[in-house]
């Protein structure tokens, strides 16, 4: 079959490892850092919002739960603007969601207000930065990738540990609505930081329509050559010459339809590759791993073991560091150890991160059995390093689906991830209620996540494709997917 427009044909550039990629790397992990600095330490500010609005700790919970959850439900539609757009402008609008969420959020007459502006607003923000950050970082390395992403992620942990005990002090000069007023100033420089963003191809937004240019300029010259009149002929065709009606006709009916029919086409078929990525076993194992992770080893201990601590009586004359700073720097030390682990040719990262997700189980379901606060700071900092295996989500995504369809794929995953974050305060309180202990939750928690790391490494060992194939994909295929990059082999005929 020949290509449906003419043109060369369009290869994908190699991974640079270096160079530029190193001032991503910077630049991600700086966005990172002002981005996710403030939802990370959101539990600075829960108890001020306790304090102001005087609501239920249930009701004023979902803030934090959604400014974590949200970004990563609406993983698929970030990918797709990542896709269409590229990394640099979503990340521009990103800043200025995130800047203008923390900045509204200043002005929240009650809870509910603050759900939309922090939770929703902001939440989407960091989403759309998250999946641009690192779908960039993955496209310029390849030797280096498990590095490259483990620095830029541990921006999230670095940003939670600065910011905790940034926005304490902001909150004690100059009040809650200060303290947003200046967070969201800082999370404008977001937008500085997308300035070395540039993508290796260019996005498929500015593709189809520089395809649409060209087919209007190509139509319009074909036009006029036919319509070219001769010396003689110059009366009669200035006589007979009409108005462009055809420009009308963009706004009539049928013509406006079409258009809608066009568009719903397209987003069918973007749909339509991303749910066809569910058919591997792999990717889907992963999907239900990293659900049951995000539900239980996640948000559960960063928000709850310092409440067992304190319930349990074990902080009573202990003066040290409280668990969540210990969960933040472990997890900043687990992004770049787990990066660099990846990258080690005898390491199988698929299987790094089962083995992870199952430690981290193992790790939750020894909570109820510790008897002092030093064994509780013990299992913060395992679970902190664990909680790195954010770093391996991209990482093993690209290993499985290949970086053409990683946009796509890291977005089913980042939902999977987003809805197990909602969901885990909520499912951890309610199992408190019914027994008024936490051991039950962590036991089931724990569990599921050991299952499913089972679940994760049964399904890497059966027969799969090691390596996905080269890329070497027809351009019709390429029109009816919607990928990270155009991939057509070089050799390819042309129209």
């Amino acid at each position: 079959m020949s290509p449906p427009a003419p043109g060369p044909p369009i290869t994908r550039p190699l991974a640079l490892d270096g160079g530029r990629g190193w001032a991503i790397v910077a630049s991600g992990f700086l966005a990172l850092l002002l981005g996710y600095g403030s939802p990370q330490s959101v539990g600075v500010l829960y108890p001020e919002w306790l304090l102001a609005f005087g609501e239920g700790k249930a009701v004023t919970a979902w803030v934090g739960s959604l400014v974590g959850g949200v970004g990563l439900i609406v993983g698929p539609v970030c990918s797709v603007c990542v896709v269409n757009f590229g990394a640099r402008p979503v990340t521009v609008f990103s800043g200025v969601m995130v800047a203008g969420g923390l900045m509204l959020s200043s002005f929240a007459p009650n809870v509910p207000f603050l759900i939309f502006s922090y939770g929703l607003v902001v939440g989407v923000g960091v989403g759309l930065l998250y999946a641009a950050t690192l779908t960039i970082t993955c496209l310029y390395f390849d030797k280096r990738r498990g590095l490259a992403l483990g620095i830029v992620s541990s921006g999230t942990s670095v940003g939670g540990f600065l910011y905790a005990t940034l926005q304490s002090e902001l909150i004690e000069l100059l009040g809650l609505d200060g303290c947003l007023l200046i967070i969201g100033a800082l999370a404008l420089n977001v937008v500085a930081c997308a300035g070395p963003m540039r993508p290796l191809t260019p996005p498929r937004y500015y593709l189809k329509q520089r395809a649409a240019i060209l087919e209007r300029q190509l139509q319009e010259e074909a036009e006029l050559s036919n319509q070219k009149p001769s010396d003689k002929d110059q009366g009669i065709t200035t006589e007979t010459k009409e108005p462009p009606v055809r420009r009308r006709s963009l706004f009539s009916c049928s013509s406006f339809i079409k258009t809608i029919k066009i568009k719903t086409r397209g987003y069918t078929q973007c749909l339509s590759s991303m749910l066809s990525l569910l058919q591997d076993r792999v990717l889907m194992a992963l999907c239900i791993c990293l659900f049951f992770f995000s539900l239980a080893g996640n948000t559960p201990p960063q928000l709850f073991l310092q409440e067992l601590a304190r319930s349990s009586g074990l902080t009573e004359g202990v003066a040290s560091i409280s668990l969540v700073s210990l969960y933040s720097i472990g997890g900043g030390v687990g992004r770049l150890g787990l990066g660099v682990m990846a990258d080690m040719p005898w390491v199988d990262s698929v299987h790094l991160y089962a083995l992870t997700v199952g430690v981290s189980g193992l790790a939750v379901l020894l909570i109820p059995f510790t008897s002092s606060y030093q064994d509780l700071q013990v299992l913060s900092l395992v679970l902190g390093f664990l909680s790195g295996n954010w770093t391996l989500t991209p990482y093993v995504t690209s290993q499985v689906v290949g970086v053409e369809k990683l946009a796509e794929a890291h977005g089913i995953l980042m939902f999977f991830g987003g809805v197990g974050i909602t969901l885990g305060p909520p499912v951890v309180g309610c199992f408190y209620d019914v027994s008024q202990s936490y051991d039950v939750a962590f036991f089931i928690c724990g569990g599921g996540m050991m299952v499913s790391s089972i679940v994760l490494f049964l399904a890497t060992v059966s027969l799969r494709p090691q390596t996905p194939p080269p890329p070497s994909v027809a351009p019709e295929t390429e029109l009816n997917s919607c990928t990270v990059t155009l991939v057509t082999d070089a050799t390819s005929p042309v129209a």
